[in-house]
């Protein structure tokens, strides 16, 4: 195992990487809480829509030349209009987001300061583009008894506080995906939002 190294590419530079981002998550997001039982079709569909904007980012972590980590983010106006409703629904501009995407890593890569990486990564990226207000991301809402909870499990949650984001109940959006051992299931996400502070 390399140090790992962290790159940041944008738009269309990311588009040998997807493949990567793809495998990455499918593997991550199998696990709790997310549950997912990955499609490779769609992975590849929707990074496309990620390589596809000329103001999206795609921080990496990297072993050697391996992929072992990934985090994304788009402006949300560039985004699916799924992932907008929620915001214009209470009177927020869409534009004023810059949204992200997923930060997935590893196991064997976790508890060295990665994650911090990809959150700072993102929010420079933002910054520097210039014309947001906010940043936000989504999480899945599960119920906090659900038994498929592994005893072991440790949230982001305040992870997440520590950064500065807050979780915005009621600005929520559904997304179905395929669970395991469930088929597909329709699943509430609640997004967390954090203003973005000028450089």
């Amino acid at each position: 195992m390399q140090e790992t190294r962290i790159e940041v590419v944008g738009g269309a530079g990311a588009t040998r990487y997807l493949d990567d981002v793809a495998a990455l998550r499918m593997t991550v997001f199998r696990e709790w809480p997310y549950l997912y039982d990955g499609d490779p079709v769609y992975e590849r569909d929707y990074l496309a829509a990620y390589a596809g904007s000329p103001r999206s980012v795609f921080v990496l972590a990297l072993d050697g030349a391996r992929v072992v980590g990934a985090a994304t983010g788009i402006p949300l106006a560039d985004d699916a209009p799924a992932f907008q409703a929620p915001f214009i629904a209470q009177g927020l501009d869409a534009g004023e987001v810059f949204y992200f995407g997923e930060s997935v890593l590893l196991p064997a890569y976790r508890g060295r300061g990665i994650g911090h990486a990809f959150f700072d990564g993102r929010e420079a990226h933002a910054r520097a583009l210039g014309g947001f207000a906010w940043t936000a991301f989504a999480a899945v809402d599960r119920d906090p008894g659900d038994p498929r909870r592994p005893k072991t499990h440790r949230g982001n949650e305040s992870f997440w506080s520590g950064r500065g984001y807050v979780r915005r109940p009621g600005l929520t959006m559904r997304m179905a995906w395929r669970e395991l051992g469930n088929g597909d299931r329709d699943h509430p996400l609640t997004f967390w939002m954090r203003p973005l502070e000028a450089a």
